[in-house]
């Protein structure tokens, strides 16, 4: 993956973490049809959200280190 494709994805993770923490009611929906199975809640949007942004955080650490 190139450089230009790894910052996109770690944009898309942080964006998608802090939209999970700040907003979502909004993101309801979405889960719902993700989890199907199972009821979609606060509080799993909310780990979803942290699971996201440490991601994220992985991410970007490995482009500062320079490995790809």
């Amino acid at each position: 993956m190139s450089i230009l494709g790894m910052c996109i994805v770690v944009q898309l993770c942080l964006a998608f973490g802090v939209a999970g923490l700040l907003w979502p009611e909004k993101l309801m929906p979405l889960f719902e049809v993700l989890m199907f199975p199972w009821a979609a809640s606060y509080r799993g949007i909310r780990a979803n959200s942290i699971a996201a942004i440490g991601l994220s955080v992985l991410l970007f650490a490995r482009l500062l280190a320079g490995g790809l």
